[in-house]
């Protein structure tokens, strides 16, 4: 459902916690208490995500798990707008005569972004994935062609990040916002743009173009954090590489995914 549809059902008087009506969205709650929402005559429950023919470029895949480069336009996951076509949608296909595996997205990325989507195919391997990452052993390197040349050359942005209160589907620095990290390195540079090698300290929503946006360096393209770019139609950000031990065997794994043609056409041009 969307935000504001659960918004208006609590308005609306039809959630509870504790078998009292909630007053309001903002209403904290205790660990270990019962919401109960009656849902109007009105709703439709949305179906578990379905097997569908949908073609991936599958870069890795084992007992444990999948590595899909996905492209850009590409939604990872369904959703209340996008309940079909997506990449999982396609990893069920994909799995559909292996009944017994459970397939969990360990990474995610946005609609425009391309690269590298890891996907868990058992509770225990995304279990092991989530641990390693929460201690530091999973490195996540992406490329973004920006505008400018960013100054120093390389170094580490770090910026508090939330949701922005007006618009919850923007991201924005804040004091107030969870400690976020971003380290960089420009690879190459024109007058117009640099392509620069981003890794992800921690992996809040849209952190790597907020950190360079607010360094005044925004990803190319990107609409919702810089301006329109004439040599692509959408951010210029893709999940290059990952590095992780493996869940089971816990040897070293390295996952690469070559950059798309729009973004090779725009690092021509740095």
């Amino acid at each position: 459902m969307s935000r504001a549809r659960a918004q208006r059902w609590i308005a609306d008087g039809l959630v509870t916690v504790d078998g009292a009506p909630a007053a309001r969205a903002s209403i904290r709650v205790r660990e270990g208490a019962t919401v109960e929402v009656t849902l109007p005559a009105s709703s439709r429950l949305r179906e578990a995500p379905q097997p569908e023919p949908v073609p991936l470029d599958v870069l890795f895949e084992d007992a444990d798990l999948i590595a899909v480069n996905k492209p850009a336009g590409m939604v990872v996951h369904p959703s209340f707008r996008n309940a079909t076509g997506t990449l999982l949608n396609g990893v069920l296909w994909r799995l559909r005569d292996r009944t017994e595996v459970r397939p969990g997205l360990v990474s995610r990325l946005d609609k425009d972004t391309s690269g590298i989507v890891l996907v868990a195919l058992s509770p225990g391997a995304h279990a092991r994935i989530q641990r390693d990452a929460r201690a530091g052993r999973v490195t996540k390197r992406y490329l973004a062609v920006v505008r400018g040349i960013p100054r120093p050359s390389e170094g580490l942005i770090a910026l508090p990040l939330r949701h922005d209160p007006e618009d919850r589907r923007r991201i924005v620095v804040a004091e107030d916002g969870a400690p976020s990290q971003t380290r960089y390195r420009v690879v190459s540079s024109s007058d117009a743009h640099s392509l620069v090698e981003c890794e992800l300290v921690t992996g809040r929503t849209h952190q790597i173009r907020v950190h360079l946006a607010a360094r005044g360096w925004p990803v190319a393209g990107d609409r919702t954090y810089g301006v329109a770019d004439p040599f692509i139609d959408r951010q210029a950000l893709h999940a290059w590489k990952i590095e992780l031990p493996h869940p089971s065997t816990r040897e070293p794994l390295r996952l690469e995914a070559p950059p798309p043609a729009d973004v090779q056409r725009l690092c021509i041009k740095t």
